[in-house]
């Protein structure tokens, strides 16, 4: 069975030497390529690889936020590649099946090739899931959420509180922030930008909006088992079923 290897890095060079290493090793199967985090997320969830080459610092979504956005029973193994000096990566290193620093040769790739094969062959799977849960536990506990937005419109910067935003839609490559008569576009989606929010302060109540739970006044039975939320400005929301449940467990109460 030939590896499924994804490329996940927000350099091209670096992708393009990852993919030139592999290219003439009959065992690897690249089956794409991912130049962010969140399309990286997509890739693992509809094309299933046995291993990815994952980059740690990339803008937006990092390599860790990669992981913590896959869940548990997805993960690959995983492959660091990574710009972090020897210091930080001992803080990574138990977690991972191996990490390559940058700029690494294709000696050092090699290693970490072999060292994936193998333990892909024995499909010993559960020690380094364990340690990724591990992990993402870790980073659970130390998340740091947004507590501003620095948005760039008509030649100007705004910097926006968090706690001042009503709520969030989808719009487009977009997301639009309302925060009371103002609303202000930033290059984000609303999973993305979901992943980065308190949850204690904002939830997802529909696939294209984000609300702050502070400001929902009201909530009104609807179709279907939807309902309409009210904002304490009379802004009128969905609340859809699929996100319902999620809502209640955030607020404590069902309805």
């Amino acid at each position: 069975m030939r590896i499924r290897a994804l490329i996940v890095d927000d350099e091209p060079l670096a992708r393009e030497w990852i993919r030139t290493l592999l290219a003439d090793d009959p065992d690897i199967k690249i089956i794409g390529e991912c130049a962010d985090g969140f399309s990286a997320v997509s890739a693992v969830q509809e094309k299933t690889p046995n291993l990815i080459f994952l980059d740690v610092q990339m803008p937006e979504l990092d390599g860790f936020s990669v992981l913590k956005s896959l869940g548990t029973e997805r993960l690959p193994f995983i492959i660091f590649v990574t710009a972090y000096d020897q210091y930080a990566l001992r803080a990574f290193e138990v977690y991972a099946l191996d990490f390559l620093l940058k700029p690494f040769d294709r000696g050092r790739f090699q290693r970490a090739l072999e060292r994936a094969k193998e333990q892909i062959q024995k499909e010993a799977t559960n020690d380094l899931n364990q340690r990724l849960i591990s992990l993402l536990e870790d980073l659970k506990k130390e998340k740091k959420y947004l507590e501003r937005l620095v948005i760039k419109s008509a030649g100007r910067v705004y910097f926006l509180k968090t706690e001042e935003i009503d709520w969030i839609e989808a719009a487009g490559n977009y997301v639009r922030l309302h925060m009371g008569r103002e609303a202000h576009l930033l290059r984000e989606t609303v999973s993305g930008l979901e992943a980065q929010l308190n949850p204690e302060k904002f939830a997802r109540i529909h696939r294209s909006t984000i609300v702050n739970l502070e400001r929902i006044k009201e909530l009104q039975p609807w179709f279907r088992g939807d309902y309409v939320v009210f904002l304490q400005d009379n802004t009128r929301l969905t609340l859809s079923r699929n996100y319902r449940e999620k809502l209640q467990k955030r607020l404590g109460k069902g309805f």
